[in-house]
Formats: structure tokens, sequence, C-alpha cells
């Protein structure tokens, strides 16, 4: 069943196309109201159960009264890209080549944080203690992997590795992809590209070459306006030295003036400029929902991807309770305002990554399923805002769930 069908897309701008199995017709619809009632310009949702594709809508404008979304439109989808670059980590060490737990000193010795007990697992659930540089960035920081290797390699650590959780909002993909160059002597980015994005078949980039450049749709910035609640993260955003706002006004300028220029998307940003639609990231997500196997993963590894390996009821840089398992967001019900409200509800087992803005994707593999929503205008939220929740909620709920009164999506 073709959508344009199956909808009445007329007050869609640029209107919607793809395909949805019949039964997730509440998906199509969902999408269809995100233009209607919630503000979306252009974007793609794409589901898979059981390793098939069931969902792979796109629809909207690139750019206010601009070209239209078409099935092969990509854009930066920020923090999703952690989960791209924690899987290199993890298919490195399931070919022998890196030990996640061995000593950080060992293989980085010039890291200063590394000391005697941080090891590579810190990196990618976020203990570490590098959440930021004290250094004043220059305006190139995030494009100039050198500046920010050095950097962090002098940086004190916030607190003792291992013993506290923040969030590495960008030096997380500066950690890992050093580690990654040192363990393998190239990129970060050519190692996904041969490891995952080939073997998956997925237009999935980091670091995009020129010829893809046409298919880019820019990033729409979302900024708070005055009708907005301040939030924990926002308040500690303000207080000049915190962990907040060092990461958001000492990293360069790549978010303010870099995003939709070339030397933004060709830099190698392994936590946040990853280039894809949501069609790549669910068959990523989809193949790890369904063992690995198609990425030579052990599946006991794949397991161990939605067991928490840190959480905290106050996160050093988002200001709310968070969980992650070894590079992966796992569920978060902070639903309670005094939670801090910002909240990522899937299922139990479910782990997953969200991006700026509000893009998801995730793998569920009690379900077998693969999800990713993607959009280039942002929303407001650290984690999911309404747009991207109503999908996965519409998703669950055809799939048979029917109640998330504890925190996930359950039958």
């Amino acid at each position: 069943m073709r959508v344009e069908t199956a909808l009445d897309t007329s007050r869609v701008e640029g209107g919607i196309g793809g395909y949805c199995a019949p039964g997730f017709e509440l998906v199509a619809d969902v999408f269809k109201r995100n233009f209607e009632e919630r503000g979306e310009l252009g974007a793609s949702v794409s589901v898979e159960v059981g390793g098939q594709r069931v969902v792979d809508l796109w629809g909207g404008r690139q750019t206010p009264g601009g070209p239209s979304w078409s099935s092969d439109t990509i854009h930066i989808l920020f923090s999703c890209t952690k989960a791209a670059t924690a899987l290199v980590l993890h298919i490195l060490e399931n070919d022998g080549l890196l030990d996640l737990d061995s000593p950080l000193s060992a293989l980085w010795p010039e890291l200063l944080a590394a000391g005697d007990r941080a090891t590579v697992r810190m990196i990618l659930d976020h203990s570490i203690g590098l959440p930021a540089v004290t250094v004043p960035a220059p305006s190139n920081a995030l494009i100039d992997p050198d500046w920010m290797r050095k950097a962090l390699e002098q940086q004190e650590p916030f607190w003792e590795p291992g013993s506290r959780v923040g969030y590495h909002a960008l030096t997380f993909g500066f950690l890992a992809s050093e580690v990654v160059r040192r363990v393998t002597g190239a990129s970060l980015g050519q190692v996904f590209k041969e490891r995952v994005a080939k073997a998956l078949g997925i237009d999935f980039h980091i670091g995009l070459s020129e010829e893809h450049e046409p298919r880019v749709a820019p990033i729409e910035v979302w900024r708070p306006g005055s009708n907005d609640s301040e939030t924990a993260f926002m308040k500690a955003a303000k207080q000049k030295g915190t962990i907040a706002n060092l990461f958001v006004f000492n990293s360069g300028d790549w978010a303010v003036r870099g995003l939709n220029t070339r030397s933004g998307r060709v830099a190698e940003i392994g936590a946040a400029n990853g280039i894809g639609n949501a069609r790549a990231l669910a068959r990523l997500f989809g193949a790890l929902a369904n063992g690995g196997d198609e990425l030579g993963l052990n599946p006991s590894k794949v397991a161990s991807f939605s067991v928490a390996s840190s959480a905290t009821n106050r996160d050093a840089t988002l200001q709310i309770p968070t969980r992650f398992g070894p590079g992966f967001m796992l569920g978060m019900d902070n639903r309670h305002e005094n939670r801090g409200g910002e909240s990522l509800i899937i299922g139990r087992n479910a782990f997953g990554h969200v991006g700026a803005g509000g893009s998801v994707g995730f793998a569920d593999p009690e379900a077998q399923l693969g999800f990713a929503y993607t959009m280039n205008r942002q929303g407001p939220g650290l984690l999911l805002n309404s747009r991207g929740q109503s999908l996965v909620d519409a998703t669950y709920r055809t799939l048979g769930y029917r109640s998330t009164s504890s925190g996930f999506w359950m039958n």
C-alpha cells in the first residue's frame, strides 16, 4: 500500500511519500499529524520488524518553501551518531582487536585522565570524566581532531574515572575516534564505512564525501522562545565554568555556523555529525534487534547493549536522571517534572540513541524491532519531544504493547 493513496496529505507542505504495510497505518497517521499539528518541516520514519521493513515514510520540505523531501534525502543525525561510533568499538572487540575493560593507559598513555583506572568502556558509558575541556577552544575546534585530541590529553578529569556519570555530548566522539585510530590505523569514518555501512548497505556516513552533498537537507536549529520554561540544564549552561556551560560555550562554533557547511559535514565528529536518514538508522538497529549476525557480532555481545553499565539520578551534564549501556541510551522515564521532564519511553530491553532536536533510533530485541525517526527542524528538549515519542508510541501500540505505566512499553 503506497501511503499517498491511503492518506490525505493535502495539508502537508511537500507531501508524504513512501510505504506503510497494512496494520501500521497508525504510524503513518501520526507522521502526517506531526506536519499538520507539531510544526514538522522535513522528516522520515522507518520501522523494521523481524528484519522486514514495514514502514518507510518521508515527507515535507528540505527548507521552508524549498525542495520537497525525497526518498534519498539525508541530513545530520546529531547524537544518533554515538550509537554508530559505539558499534565500531564493539566490532573491534568482537574481532579480538580491543578489550573494552583493559586499562586505557596501555593504549593511550598520553591521556592524562586514563590514569590507573580508566577503561574504554568508561568512554562508552559516559563515566570517564571528560565531558568537556577547560582550555579555551578555537572556533574550528570540532573540525580539528588534532586540537581536540591534544586538549583531551591534557585535561584533568572532572571526577575520578568510573565514579560518576555525565553525558559526554561532544568529547565522546573524539575519545572513541582516537581509540579506533590507535587500534586500526584508520579513521572512525573509514572503519564505519567498511565494517558497518557497506555490510548493511546503508546510506549512513561519518565524514561525508562530496558526491553526496546535493542530497543533504540543511538543519533548522531550535532556539528557546520567551514562553519556553527554563530547564535545569539551561540554568546550568548559564553558570560559567559548569560542565553544561563548557559544553555549550567552549566547543567552537560548529553547532552555530558549521552545521550547514561543507567543512562541517566532511569532518568526522563521531558524537554528532553522522549523516543519513531514518531508513539507514532503522536498518542498523534492525540488524542489532535480530542478534547482530549481519555484522558478525556475537549475540551475547549484542545482548549486553541492553544492560545499564552506568546510571545516575542527576547526570553531571544534562542535570536529569540518565541510564546508559555501553555506548547506547536506555529507556529513561523522567516524565515527572521533579525528574526534569525529559524522557525516552521505549521497551524494557531496548537500546539506542536520541539526537539533538528529537531524532531517535533504537533496537528492541524482544519485539525484533528496529525503529528510527529523523528530521531537520529541531524541536525542544534534551531527549524526545512529542514528535518522536508519538511515533514510538504508535509503533509499540501497533505491535500490541499496551502500557507505559512501568516506565517502559509493556505488553
